[in-house]
């Protein structure tokens, strides 16, 4: 899982840097060990944002949060956070010892974007997976370019489509995992 900061959209469709918001962190983490994630990176170029994300890990991995619930702690260990979205898929690729695949999420239409049911038959055994999630109004054109796939959006039964990203990244792990 990538949650990325920048360079993400704003809603007058203008390229942007995002503030971290920490709830994101714990339910992202948690969706991600829940559904067997290996790794949550936090992607943000901003030096204080990338020491909040720090110091909240912090807590509930080695501080007092962590010893008055170890649940949390367990799903945030697996946050790391990284300047660059090249410097989370390089560090996947030493980690790991082999390829990844980025498959970036959208709220909007994209051509080419694919079912995560389609998804699932094209996963690799040989490679990690990472899914790629954009703050604000989600991930710019430019990052989106760079990923070897995109997910159709997410729909209910409105009009309105603007999911808070922890939403939307519990429903596509599931829909992923489970297949619904």
């Amino acid at each position: 899982m990538a949650l990325i900061h920048f360079p993400v959209m704003n809603k007058k469709d203008m390229p942007i840097g995002s503030a971290l918001t920490t709830i994101d962190l714990h339910d992202i983490a948690r969706a991600s060990i829940t559904f067997g994630v290996k790794g949550f990176y936090v992607v943000t170029p901003y030096e204080d944002q990338a020491t909040l994300a720090k110091q909240v890990i912090e807590h509930w991995t080695k501080g007092v949060g962590g010893k008055l619930n170890p649940f949390r702690k367990k799903a945030l260990e697996l946050i790391r956070v990284s300047a660059t979205f090249e410097d989370a898929v390089n560090a996947i690729k030493k980690e790991r010892n082999e390829p990844v695949v980025t498959i970036a999420t959208s709220a909007k239409k994209t051509v080419g974007s694919i079912t995560t049911e389609t998804l699932r038959l094209k996963l690799e055994n040989k490679a990690s997976h990472v899914l790629v999630f954009g703050t604000a109004w989600g991930l710019a054109d430019e990052l989106i370019d760079t990923c070897d796939f995109i997910l159709d959006p997410i729909y209910g039964d409105a009009d309105y489509n603007h999911l808070s990203v922890r939403s939307a990244a519990s429903i596509y792990l599931d829909r992923i995992i489970n297949g619904r």
